[in-house]
């Protein structure tokens, strides 16, 4: 029986999708920063990847000095609000709190930033503008976390820049494929406007960059361009019958229930194929879309998967069923999928096997393949001298995040192959430094 009735109203999908980490209130905020140590050295600020001065953000508010703790944050993270919601503080600063050694729970430093940075956000504060205009002009190519970074911090420096983005709205994933439990839409978007005003960001919605003529035409335009494209679609599976109806892509399909909501129909019965956290996200939300049985099909052991240990958690209290050491065989069904075909495995000195004889059907209304995302391979090829590896992830230098195109820097998904959003915005700043050292040097 599902554990969540299917939502038909607005208000029934919020209650389904209710927030994980819901906004602090003034004594909630101030009791919990008041159990902040101040380490010397604090081991929160080394598990940060964009190095926020947590101790300090954490003490301004406990003394009222929400403005002071929203800056600190802002100047070393533009997305920290975001942050403060979907990042795993449990394994970052979170997880580094000295707490953790003593049986007391950790400081909320995620709550927390929410809390100083959305006060900001609401209250419309001017924290930061843009620089004296240095002559220059940067494009963006991708509005997603690391290009947002690369260009707030670039305004900062004085340089006109524009982000071209295929899509209607920023963000990337942050707003299309993060599951809707963790930020809601309208905190997505509150951020990236606040941050528009505050720095006069140009986007340019709706505009892909596809082609060889729109690549040379940014060349001649723009003094360097920012590569923060992202990693593509569901990757395929070359599974028998993977092209039939009611089989789709994880990412595809969390986009689907951030645009859609309610209104979207989930089938009774979901088998999700995969490992990581996003397999974790697109079962949880079937089964918060109401979906009466959902199956977490993964071909090796429940400790050999990616994903984190509180994200499927968080799946099996919504009411999904995991099945491990299942592997995929075919997807079968008369045009649209009726089931999937597995077979058992098991490792044998570190290799996976299959069991001679144990193939069995699940069967299912929806298969959701959450298992990666192919590289903007064909997209990247067009552009002259720029190196990828053999993952197909985009060769930079390891500080400045300059590729093997001078003229080229990159950041995000596309070079580190799929992190978090706070690993997107730390390289997206870094590469407008590097943007900055580079163009100082040349001229």
């Amino acid at each position: 029986m599902a554990e969540y009735k299917r939502p038909t109203t607005a208000q029934e999908f919020e209650k389904n999708f209710a927030d994980k980490k819901p906004l602090m209130n003034s004594t909630e905020a101030y009791f919990e920063s008041s159990r902040c140590l101040y380490c010397y050295d604090a081991p929160c600020i080394q598990a940060c990847p964009t190095g926020i001065d947590i101790p300090l953000f954490i003490k301004q508010i406990h003394t009222g000095n929400l403005t002071g703790s929203a800056k600190t944050i802002f100047s070393a993270n533009w997305l920290g609000n975001a942050c403060g919601k979907i990042c795993p503080t449990g394994v970052l600063c979170e997880g580094a709190c000295v707490f953790n050694h003593q049986d007391v729970p950790p400081i909320q430093i995620g709550r927390l930033q929410n809390y100083a940075t959305a006060k900001v956000i609401k209250d419309n504060t001017r924290l930061f503008k843009a620089g004296n205009s240095n002559g220059k002009k940067v494009a963006i190519i991708g509005a997603g976390p690391a290009g947002i970074s690369c260009a707030c911090e670039l305004r900062m420096m004085g340089y006109a820049v524009d982000i071209y983005e295929a899509k209607a709205k920023p963000t990337g994933l942050t707003v299309y494929g993060v599951a809707a439990y963790k930020i809601s839409n309208e905190e997505v978007l509150d951020e990236v406007n606040y941050l528009e005003k505050q720095l006069n960001l140009n986007f340019i919605y709706n505009h892909p960059i596809e082609s060889k003529a729109q690549i040379e035409e940014l060349e001649k335009e723009y003094d360097a361009i920012f590569l923060g494209v992202g990693i593509g679609a569901t990757a395929t599976l070359g599974l028998p019958g993977e092209d039939k109806e009611n089989v789709v892509g994880a990412v595809e399909f969390i986009e689907e229930v951030r645009m859609q909501h309610h209104h979207l129909k989930v089938p009774e019965k979901v088998v999700v194929i995969g490992g990581g956290n996003t397999a974790m996200d697109a079962a949880s939300q079937s089964a918060r879309m109401g979906a009466s049985e959902v199956i977490l099909a993964y071909r090796r052991s429940k400790e050999r998967m990616g994903a984190y240990g509180f994200e499927y958690d968080l799946a099996i209290s919504a009411g999904v069923n995991s099945l491990f050491e299942a592997q995929p065989l075919e997807i079968i069904g008369n045009g649209k999928a009726t089931g999937v075909k597995f077979t058992k495995t098991q490792s044998v000195n570190g290799q996976l096997e299959y069991i001679e004889g144990s193939e069995f059907i699940i069967d299912c209304d929806l298969v959701i393949k959450a298992t990666g995302q192919a590289k903007q391979t064909h997209f990247l090829q067009l552009i002259e001298g720029l190196e990828l590896d053999k993952h197909h992830k985009i060769v930079v230098n390891e500080t400045s995040y300059q590729t093997t195109n001078p003229k080229y820097f990159a950041g995000g998904d596309a070079v580190n192959g799929g992190a978090e959003v706070v690993n997107a915005a730390f390289e997206g700043k870094m590469a407008a430094l590097g943007i900055e050292q580079w163009l100082n040097e040349k001229h």
